[in-house]
């Protein structure tokens, strides 16, 4: 069952969806916070992976990232890391403010950009008991170095000069000043960034996968906030709660989950996908079937009953 929900964050309202599990439970469930991609809103991927694991008896929480989809926040299509981590922390509070949820018992997935924006959360909110990534991605360091890591540096400077100039005009008046996500064609998206970007292009941009709340440009003010975010920075201090990262064998992104792997301490898992690639595990059956399987051990082993 889902129910549509509002919870606050830092000041706005923020946009979910309660997915309850059709069976009877005996007293409170494991609950688990699932948060989209840059971009994306509650209704693709997230929702995907949050009705899945509310099949298997978890209550589960997406939701759209202040600034995006129908969660308030001006202006529209502003991807803020900070902004990004405390709706994470407070999707938190609103499962521990529900009588059918366990408030001991709650876990956290993200996926694409908020894998790494899951880890910076639950580094410093002892109340996310576990947690999960879906290719799991650094926003900060794609930005700085792509996706797949060997980005000319002239590139984020480029932007940076690009950002500081939009910040100028705004405060002169003349309005908020955006870029486009996604090129027009697979052709462009081919030529700006080789195959990780025509996955996005498939998935954001056509029937598989589009939403008409989903953004199809940020702000340039979002550049400077994304430039000099490190999702990685504190992973250790997740130890010794349980982490798992699931990526795809063919991802492009997959140095990203590499690398946040070996910065992790305590319990830790890299869950490889075979034949996967980054965006094939947003939606497609024969990769998302092993990964909602793994999150389903995963989480039913340590969101467990407390003594």
């Amino acid at each position: 069952m889902r129910t549509n929900v509002t919870f606050p964050s830092a000041g706005l309202k923020i946009a979910g969806h309660l997915y309850t599990p059709d069976t009877e439970a005996a007293g409170p469930r494991p609950a688990i916070v699932v948060s989209h991609p840059a971009s994306g809103v509650k209704e693709q991927t997230a929702g995907l992976y949050a009705q899945r694991l509310a099949d298997q008896g978890f209550i589960t929480l997406a939701f759209d990232a202040a600034h995006q989809g129908e969660s308030e926040g001006e202006p529209r299509g502003l991807e803020d890391p900070a902004h990004r981590v405390e709706d994470i922390k407070a999707a938190v509070s609103h499962l521990t403010t529900r009588d059918e949820v366990d408030t001991d018992r709650i876990g956290a997935l993200g996926v694409c950009a908020s894998g790494g924006y899951v880890l910076t959360a639950a580094a410093s909110d002892h109340r996310i008991k576990a947690i999960g990534t879906v290719s799991a991605v650094d926003i900060g360091r794609q930005f700085r170095c792509g996706a797949d890591g060997t980005q000319d540096p002239a590139v984020i400077q480029g932007m940076l000069d690009a950002a500081a100039a939009a910040r100028t005009a705004e405060a002169r008046g003349e309005g908020v000043q955006v870029f486009p996500i996604f090129p027009d064609t697979p052709e462009q998206a081919r030529a700006l960034g080789g195959r990780h970007a025509v996955e996005g292009f498939e998935y954001y941009r056509t029937d598989r996968g589009r939403h008409p709340r989903s953004a199809q440009s940020f702000t340039w003010s979002s550049v400077d906030r994304l430039a000099s975010f490190d999702a990685f920075r504190f992973v250790d201090l997740i130890a010794p709660r349980p982490l798992l990262l699931i990526v795809g064998r063919e991802a492009v992104t997959s140095w990203m989950s590499v690398e946040a792997f070996q910065n992790a301490h305590g319990p830790k898992e890299l869950h490889w996908i075979d034949g996967a690639d980054h965006v094939g595990l947003y939606d497609k059956e024969q990769y998302v079937d092993p990964a909602v399987a793994r999150l389903t051990d995963f989480f039913g082993a340590h969101l467990t009953e407390t003594e």
